[in-house]
């Protein structure tokens, strides 16, 4: 059950403390959004997020209420993407940045009593935020850059000798349903996939990849439209790459999200990446969205090289900002 508490001295002493549970959700969502519209969040996806979380995980989120209003957040969780021991996640939100230093206070201090060594936040370049972690000791580590893609746009033809020389390396292109029943075993196999194109994916600290069960719980359940994950299978049967294109934003109507999209690196040079993206985009199109939106690390300049060959369109870059303890 939800509690109200005081807020520490440091915060207006009008202000209380609310423990976030799921009901509260879709306030917290509308909150987030108004903080940066560019970036829309929906109850669903918290729900989304929430369900996702494993028993042994670290998730602590307080709503800063001046009476029934929601004026800040201060959220401590262990990071999703960069979930590496003694990391962890810290982020505020305020409506009145002048708040911002007392709820980062806040968070760091709740973050403390589990000792971690290493504090981590991810926000836009073009924030506010940014200079008020900054000033509490925190710098750049990484940076991404997410962009959309207008499918309705999307001159198909232009890419077609792409796809001719995966056909001519022997390589398949089709949706995941075509497989047959996505048991146990295909899991597993999608799962193993999907973590050797993790493992190489060009970022400034290798990606944790989740385990199995953490992975089943948090991709399986959400996997309601597989014909929008595509794999590539080699002239034996292997599966050598995939394109994900499944999930919904649901902040974001219309726009459908564009997951990992690799290739293992025996068959790269083969236009497979582009197939990938293709196919997966027709069949976004075929249910009706308008919109692709990705992210890749800076790092990573073969995809950021095809997605601009695409059309992606790149919004300011998300920056991942450190401080060690």
């Amino acid at each position: 059950m939800a509690t109200l508490s005081p807020a520490p001295p440091t915060l207006l002493p009008e202000l209380h403390l609310l423990d976030v549970t799921a009901a509260d959700h879709p306030r917290l969502a509308a909150f987030l959004s108004a903080c940066h519209p560019e970036q829309p969040v929906a109850a669903e996806d918290l729900d989304r997020l929430a369900g996702g979380r494993t028993s042994g995980e670290v998730y602590g989120a307080a709503l800063v209420l001046r009476g029934e209003a929601v004026v800040g957040l201060a959220e401590v969780s262990t990071p999703r993407m960069d979930g590496h021991p003694g990391w962890l996640d810290v982020t505020v939100r305020a409506a009145d940045p002048a708040l911002g230093a007392a709820l980062l206070e806040l968070a760091e201090a709740r973050a403390a009593e589990h000792a971690p060594h290493t504090l981590v936040t991810r926000l836009r370049e073009d924030w506010w935020e940014r200079a008020l972690y900054e000033a509490r000791g925190y710098a750049e580590h990484d940076r991404m850059w997410f962009s959309t893609l207008d499918l309705t746009a999307l001159d198909f033809g232009r890419f077609a000798a792409y796809e001719e020389r995966t056909r001519a390396a022997g390589v398949t292109v089709r949706p995941l349903p075509s497989f047959g029943p996505f048991d146990e075993a295909a899991q597993r196999r999608l799962y193993a996939l999907m973590a050797a194109l993790l493992r190489d994916v060009p970022s400034t600290t290798p990606v944790s990849v989740w385990p199995f069960e953490t992975w089943q719980r948090r991709v399986v359940p959400h996997l309601h439209h597989p014909e929008g994950l595509f794999i590539a299978s080699a002239p034996d049967g292997e599966w050598i790459g995939l394109s994900e294109l499944h999930t919904p934003y649901g902040g974001r109507p219309g726009t459908v999200r564009n997951g990992l999209t690799g290739v293992l690196g025996a068959w790269r040079g083969h236009g497979v990446a582009f197939s990938l993206k293709l196919a997966a985009a027709r069949a976004a199109r075929e249910r009706g969205f308008t919109h692709a939106r990705t992210g890749n690390h800076s790092a990573n300049a073969p995809m950021l090289g095809i997605n601009a060959a695409l059309g992606f369109v790149r919004e300011p870059a998300t920056l991942t900002l450190l401080r060690k303890l």
